[in-house]
């Protein structure tokens, strides 16, 4: 059966009329919104036990602490607005009257988009809050992108968030799947790209945070989820901005491993050729979820187990995952370049250059194809690092040099080679070189 998705006033009365949901707003750097949404939908005084906006720094400070990085809009200001705020709910609010209820306290700091429209309107958004009377608080933090081109739409777009995420926690809690879907409702579609879930808790305790995030770009609300060496979620920003970044492409149900000795002389080489430094050097893994999505746009939970279980067993290869949709490279590179990132690496088996360089397989598009590819690649800071492989046919071994490619786009590849944006991985040893 459909779930009933009620309008956004219909949400918030009903948390009003809720006389056990108790608790606190705090919201930095986009008006009280959520907190309005609450307000106009009437019986407000039995859920809000208070509101503030602490917009100036020296106010902001006094109250959370100093961020050492001066971000504001930031998992560290978010997580010390919630324990700050709930902390003073379960000091505060004792005795008899308050016996029955269940604290929460939502809090949010966000940017949306300046005067001048030169800024990346984006989001923190939590809440903390009881599941049980007396029990121990659950947290829910999301990061979102806000995508309007006027400031009051996005305004708009973050009240109704709160909304949805506060009514998630009290509603849809033992379903994670509907509480991730239901933060969208209410919104019109490309108004807001969620890009990270984060839960902690009691009643998350059998939850996989990597198949919440996995969910998201199931969904269409993220193209990417990043998990870190020991399988935690990390939001984009945080994780790539202005580092060294090396990838390696893997496809979806890869039979084998991905080939870690071609890839660690691409990273050597990589680091050699542009002077990079470890301290500043992120190695990943790209697990590709799109050729998946384009035959099953419904993922199934074995789908969506896979991809938690695949994300696993790499990061126990000491790598950083990243698990994305983008079916080519330079779909990869456009995403790296909004992190303005120093130099990106990507390494992928030359095969798949073969492909994009043999027009028989774009017809009377080609032309169009081949250059959106190329300007959308090589316009990034982007080196592309391409292990050789094995010709079955031939017992060849095939890399720029003798790779097939079609007369019309030939120009096109030798000034890529020549000029060093495409680069033969060197030194690699023969028993290395996978068969295709």
């Amino acid at each position: 059966m459909a779930r009933e998705i009620l309008e956004n006033k219909r949400k918030a009365l009903r948390i009003n009329l809720n006389e056990q949901i108790y608790g606190t707003f705090a919201e930095i750097g986009a008006g009280q919104e959520v907190a309005r949404n609450f307000f106009t939908a009437g019986a407000a005084s039995g859920t809000i036990a208070k509101t503030m906006s602490a917009y100036d720094m020296a106010f902001s400070d006094a109250i959370y602490g100093a961020e050492y990085n001066r971000r504001y809009v930031s998992s560290s200001r978010l997580e010390k607005m919630l324990d700050h705020e709930y902390g003073l709910l379960t000091d505060r609010l004792t005795g008899s009257k308050y016996q029955n209820r269940k604290f929460f306290a939502f809090a949010d700091t966000v940017t949306t988009l300046n005067f001048s429209k030169t800024n990346d309107p984006h989001g923190w958004i939590g809440i903390r809050f009881q599941s049980e009377v007396g029990g121990d608080p659950n947290d829910i933090i999301v990061h979102v992108r806000l995508l309007d081109s006027d400031a009051s739409l996005q305004q708009t777009v973050l009240g109704i968030l709160g909304v949805n995420l506060v009514f998630a926690a009290y509603f849809y809690i033992n379903d994670v799947q509907t509480m991730i879907e239901s933060l969208a409702d209410n919104l019109a579609a490309g108004s807001v790209e969620i890009d990270l879930v984060k839960v902690n808790g009691p009643v998350f305790n059998n939850v996989n945070e990597r198949l919440i995030n996995l969910y998201l770009i199931a969904k269409g609300f993220s193209s990417a989820a990043i998990f870190d060496k020991d399988g935690h979620a990390h939001q984009a920003r945080d994780f790539l901005y202005k580092r060294d970044i090396i990838i390696l492409r893997t496809k979806y149900r890869q039979k084998s491993n991905p080939n870690f000795d071609l890839f660690n002389l691409a990273v050597d080489q990589f680091k050699r050729n542009l002077g990079v430094k470890d301290s500043n050097l992120l190695v990943m893994i790209e697990v590709l979820m799109s050729n998946v999505l384009d035959d099953h746009p419904e993922l199934s939970n074995d789908d969506l187990e896979y991809f938690a279980q695949r994300a696993e067993e790499l990061c126990a290869t000491g790598n950083h995952i990243l698990v994305s949709n983008f079916t080519r490279s330079h779909k990869l590179a456009n995403y790296l370049s909004q992190f303005k990132p120093k130099n990106v690496g990507i390494s992928t088996n030359i095969s798949n250059l073969r492909n994009i360089f043999n027009s028989r397989n774009y017809g009377d598009t080609y032309t169009d194809e081949l250059l959106a590819y190329v300007s959308g690649m090589f316009s990034k800071n982007v080196k592309l690092y391409a292990y050789p492989y094995l010709d079955k046919k031939s017992n060849e071994i095939i890399n720029t040099n003798n790779m097939p490619v079609s007369r019309e786009a030939k120009p096109l590849f030798d000034f890529l080679t020549q000029n060093h944006y495409i680069i033969d991985i060197e030194n690699y040893d023969e028993r290395f070189v996978k068969t295709v």
